[in-house]
C-alpha cells in the first residue's frame, strides 16, 4: 500500500518543475500555499458531506481526493507521506488520551 504513496510522492515532486499550463498539480504549486489550502479545504468539505449522506463508494472517492491534495500540500512544504507515516508509527501503541496529553504538555512548555 505505501508503495502507491511513494510513487505518488515522486510524481508530485516531478510536477514541481512542470508547466502549470500542462499540469494540474504544477498549477496548484504555482498558486502557492493559499491555492493548495483552498483545494484541501474544498476536498475536506466534500469528504464530510460524503460521510454524512453519500454512498461508501462516494466516501472513498472523496477521501482519495482529500489524501491526494493533502500530499500536494505536504510536498509543497518539502514533506512527504513518509513523514506522516513516521508520525503515525510513533503514535502506535499510545492511547489517544496519552498522545493528546503529550501534545498539550509540549504547547505549554
Amino acid at each position: 500500500m505505501s508503495d502507491v504513496l511513494q510513487r505518488l510522492a515522486k510524481i508530485l515532486e516531478e510536477r514541481k518543475a512542470a508547466d502549470p499550463e500542462a499540469s494540474y498539480v504544477a498549477r496548484l504549486y504555482a498558486g502557492g500555499m493559499d491555492a493548495i489550502l483552498k483545494k484541501v479545504g474544498e476536498e475536506a468539505t466534500e469528504t464530510l458531506l460524503a460521510a454524512k449522506g453519500g454512498s461508501d463508494e462516494q466516501l472513498v472517492y472523496e477521501t482519495a481526493d482529500l489524501w491526494f491534495h493533502s500530499l500536494v500540500m505536504l510536498a509543497h512544504r518539502g514533506l512527504g507521506p513518509e513523514d506522516v507515516l513516521r508520525e503515525l508509527q510513533r503514535r502506535f501503541g499510545l492511547s489517544g488520551l496519552e498522545e493528546k496529553a503529550a501534545r498539550g504538555a509540549k504547547t505549554h512548555s
